[in-house]
């Protein structure tokens, strides 16, 4: 059961080459941290195309609301709608 507490996080990571993830968590700073850690013998596409920095993230009162924003945003697929509604042109890009 979550904890009433617990604020929930829909967060934007990019990487140099101007890629976005977008994920959803409890812990923005952490998930930060393990997306850039390839220790473990993991490969996976953040470990593999990062480093990561976080840009955005937007809080939310549970896991459910934090998952409906994070595909909503999904399914925009788009880093130039990413960047004009979510970071009003703050983050500048080699690809756009």
């Amino acid at each position: 059961m979550e904890d009433e507490r617990t604020t929930f996080w829909v967060y934007i990571l990019e990487n140099p080459l101007g890629k976005f993830y977008i994920g959803s968590t409890d812990n923005p700073q952490r998930r930060e941290c393990e997306h850039n850690d390839a220790g473990f013998g993991r490969v996976t596409y953040t470990h593999k195309n990062g480093p990561w920095r976080l840009v955005w993230k937007e809080a939310h009162p549970s896991r459910s609301a934090a998952v409906s924003r994070e595909r909503q945003i999904k399914r925009m697929k788009s880093a130039k709608w990413i960047r004009a509604h979510l970071l009003n042109g703050a983050v500048p890009t080699r690809r756009d």
